[in-house]
């Protein structure tokens, strides 16, 4: 199955508390730049992208605004307090030619080696699925804790996978799956679970491993680590 290029939205109004900086996280230098940079230059150098949405805080003061990243045109919105919410805003946000039928992408701004392979792959296999996201099959032996932090139960890796972005879905139904959650006030942490929700069944397409979330500083130094082996990039500082 064929499908023309599509946009990508970036939810980054988060502040990222877990993080402990006195900046949002997304903002936090990497190898000499702002980490969302990173991430944003490789959705762009991605061509099955054909624009990128970055959803903000409101009165936001550190980004840096552009009209293009290279070839690829970029827009912003003002995003809300919760990811859902800043979601939701940037597919409302999307230039008019996005239809309802349209797929488009969703990718967390603190996931910075995405790799562009992947994510072709994902737009091919899970448009023909109608709707997907790149995940990592779980491998490690998984241990549930009671509340002294003491192992309750060993519970079973088989068919368990770890959410990983960019998602893939039909703008005009992720809009209105996020719609029910909100008015259900379901707190929804990534948006294949608002599809689930919606009793979409969307596809697991296997993505690197290196494909991390930066969600603390000890994430950052991994991060760089993964820019120089894959992609040859130093401190730019």
């Amino acid at each position: 199955m064929t499908t023309d290029r599509l946009w990508c939205v970036v939810p980054a109004a988060g502040r990222g508390a877990r993080f402990g900086a006195e900046r949002p996280k997304q903002y936090v230098a990497l190898a000499g730049r702002p980490l969302i940079e990173w991430t944003l230059e490789r959705l762009a150098a991605t061509p099955c992208i054909a624009g990128i949405l970055v959803v903000l805080a409101a009165g936001n003061r550190e980004w840096r605004t552009r009209e293009r990243i290279g070839d690829t045109p970029l827009l912003t919105a003002n995003g809300a307090a919760e990811r859902s919410g800043s979601v939701l805003a940037g597919l409302r946000a999307l230039p008019r030619e996005v239809g309802d039928d349209a797929f488009v992408l969703v990718h967390d701004a603190a996931r910075p080696c995405v790799r562009s392979e992947d994510i072709a792959c994902l737009v091919e296999r899970g448009a023909a699925a109608g709707g997907g996201l790149l995940a990592a099959p779980v491998r490690d032996t998984l241990k549930r804790a009671d509340a002294d932090a003491r192992v309750a139960a060993t519970e079973p890796r088989e068919a368990r996978w770890r959410a990983l972005t960019p998602q893939l879905f039909r703008r005009g139904e992720l809009v209105a799956a996020l719609e029910r959650a909100e008015a259900a006030g379901v707190a929804i942490t990534d948006e294949s679970m608002a599809m689930e929700r919606a009793g979409h069944r969307p596809l697991l397409v296997e993505g690197a491993e290196s494909n991390i979330k930066v969600t603390t500083p000890g994430d950052l130094a991994l991060a760089e680590y993964l820019l120089g082996r894959e992609w040859g990039i130093g401190n730019r500082e």
